[in-house]
């Protein structure tokens, strides 16, 4: 795989057992590369450590004036020098090729599953810790794979220089063979310090991270309150806190890297003082000692990448447990088993009993928000938060049409159910590129956006496409649409979701941020709109709820009453508690009054839903 065929026609299917795991698939998946990296780093290892044996017939010569053998070793040196610089750079090429093309693949496969999850991802794992996987995370994961072959390149040279060494003059190249184990193996009782102390640097990082997103994300809201120095504060804590953990960590690692000179320095100083004995004593030659002292000079150099595989496994193996804690996530606990079908029917609930029938309006009212939120994600097919298939082995899937979404294709599943979030999320680019989506091409993008109710957003546009003639389609949406107002990013989400044009259509809180008027509007455009279509509207606003086909009403995870809005308004004292916001005394009351005198309690919130009816 190069660099240029990227992106993969398709990533894989991961081991996501654990984070080790996952990094041997990785490097299994690029065994190509890793044996070109592997075969260059070898001939760059292998040439460096020519380099010493022409050095020492270099120095034989001249001590016996030979100056044919002299010119040979001067001709050796410079064939080996264009053996290192092509090896060196072949080797950063393929190295750097694996660290990128694995850092694609991981990217890739984080991308399928966010979008395989949705808007359920974040519920389940911290947007900080999203974040950290999908930028910081991938690169140390890259490092790992890219360092695995130039560390089994360097390990394959020093084998055979050690054995080279012994054979070539064993009185000191045993010495040399002996002390490398050691001096390879020396720093392994400090690496658990080392990766707790980089773990504790990572998780303090990430948690930095989610801080900071969350921060920004509030920022217009803090600003309103006057609550930015609190959070202020609070990230220059978490700052300091990883400043501190990076600090412990660097103070572990620098006593690695002394290890990693002291003890290859004592080695030295030994080889010189025992060779010098030998020399003196006239049983080797000095070209001898010079090749075995320049020889093990040399196997320093790959004795570094020991250090190296160890550093880059402590940092990737907790991040590759952070990708694999994402790409263990499944929106279902069952596999898909109907192949090629996009189900029509009715939208059905089996754990709450909610039926949307098929091409009716349906408004769902909850007196918790967060029961709406939760009912609105499995009505498309999203598996619920926690532990991946504890809720799913517990809660049968939603059925369209009698079929269950959880055992239809994912594609299949997101054609027929569209689920917009009460917070949706609007991608930089012109409106004409917001609204460019997968759709089934029967509604236009005018047609969305006046059912919508975008009037106003686009005269905004278009007054600020100066160099676009006007045109509001052309007029660019900053990032997450923080120029518009919350409102008018809503009613441009809606109008995208009306663009698609599913089999069904679930929409959370789809006019909270508007007023009274353009609601109304809003409810007849989209009941008009989606005329035959199942739409599923979660709300508890008078003005959309009366005009829905029929409303029902889900009370501590199951439905207890169906109707239309006037109806339920006048029979259903729970009902009316959430619509009205009626108060718990004022609830206790209706229970016990008399019919007449429930009708009398009831008429002043009949008139006040009339009237805010007759203004719209």
């Amino acid at each position: 795989m190069q660099i240029r065929d990227l992106p993969y026609s398709d990533p894989g299917d991961p081991d996501v057992r654990s984070g080790p795991r996952f990094l041997f698939w990785l490097g299994r998946n690029q065994l190509a590369g890793q044996l070109k990296s592997l075969s260059w780093g070898l001939l760059h290892q292998l040439a460096i450590a020519g380099l010493p044996v022409t050095v020492g017939l270099a120095v034989q010569a001249v001590i016996d004036r030979s100056g044919g053998r002299l010119a040979l070793a001067g001709g050796l040196i410079v064939a080996l020098g264009v053996l290192i610089a092509v090896g060196d750079t072949m080797l950063h090429r393929t190295a750097v090729t694996n660290w990128i093309t694995a850092a694609a693949r991981v990217q890739q496969l984080l991308a399928r599953k966010t979008a395989e999850l949705g808007s359920a991802l974040t519920r389940r794992v911290a947007a900080g810790e999203v974040v950290a996987v999908s930028t910081g995370d991938v690169e140390k994961i890259g490092w790992f794979v890219e360092a695995l072959s130039r560390f089994a390149a360097a390990a394959t040279a020093l084998v055979l220089i050690c054995v080279g060494l012994a054979i070539y003059l064993p009185s000191l190249g045993l010495m040399v063979a002996l002390a490398m184990p050691v001096l390879a193996l020396a720093v392994l009782p400090l690496l658990p310090r080392a990766t707790r102390r980089a773990d504790e640097q990572r998780e303090k990082a990430g948690k930095a991270t989610e801080l900071a997103s969350d921060t920004v994300a509030g920022l217009r809201v803090l600003r309103g309150i006057g609550g930015e120095e609190l959070f202020l504060g609070r990230y220059r804590r978490a700052s300091q806190e990883v400043r501190r953990a990076a600090v412990r960590s660097a103070r572990m690692w620098a006593l690695i890297s002394a290890v990693q000179v002291l003890l290859p320095g004592i080695l030295l100083i030994s080889l010189v003082w025992y060779g010098a004995t030998l020399a003196r004593d006239g049983r080797i030659d000095v070209g001898q000692l010079v090749t075995v002292y320049s020889a093990a000079t040399l196997m320093l150099f790959p004795l570094r990448h020991f250090e190296e595989i160890a550093m880059a496994y402590s940092f990737s193996r907790p991040s590759a447990q952070r990708a694999v804690r994402v790409l263990s996530l499944h929106r279902s606990s069952r596999d898909a088993t109907v192949e090629g079908v996009t189900p029509t029917g009715d939208l059905y609930d089996p754990a709450t009993g909610l039926m949307a029938p098929r091409g009716r309006f349906t408004a769902v009212v909850c007196g918790d928000p967060d029961e709406a939120g939760r009912l609105a994600e499995r009505l498309g097919g999203h598996a619920e938060s926690g532990e991946p298939g504890e809720a799913d082995a517990a809660i049968p899937s939603v059925l369209l049409g009698g079929v269950a979404l959880d055992e239809i294709p994912l594609d299949a599943a997101r054609a027929a159910v569209l689920v917009q979030d009460k917070d949706p999320v609007l991608l930089s680019g012109t409106l004409r590129e917001l609204l460019d989506v997968p759709s089934s091409g029967l509604v236009t993008a005018d047609a969305a956006l006046e059912a919508a109710q975008c009037g106003d957003v686009l005269s905004a546009l278009a007054q600020a496409s100066a160099d676009n003639d006007g045109d509001p389609m052309r007029t660019r949406i900053t990032e997450r649409g923080r120029s518009l107002s919350g409102g008018q990013r809503q009613r441009l989400a809606l109008a995208r979701s009306l663009v698609t044009d599913p089999e069904a259509l679930v929409l959370d809180e789809p006019t909270s941020a508007v007023d009274s008027h353009t609601e109304a509007r809003v409810a007849a455009g989209i009941a008009e709109l989606r005329r035959g279509r199942t739409t599923v509207a979660f709300a508890s606003s008078p003005l959309l709820l009366d005009a829905a086909d029929r409303v029902v009403l889900v009370h501590e995870g199951a439905v207890v009453a169906v109707g239309n809005h006037r109806e339920l308004l006048r029979t259903e004292p729970r009902y009316r508690a959430v619509v009205t916001r009626e108060t718990d005394e004022e609830e206790a009351a209706a229970d016990i009054a008399s019919v007449p005198a429930m009708k009398s309690a009831q008429e002043p919130a009949l008139k006040s839903v009339q009237e805010v009816e007759e203004r719209a």
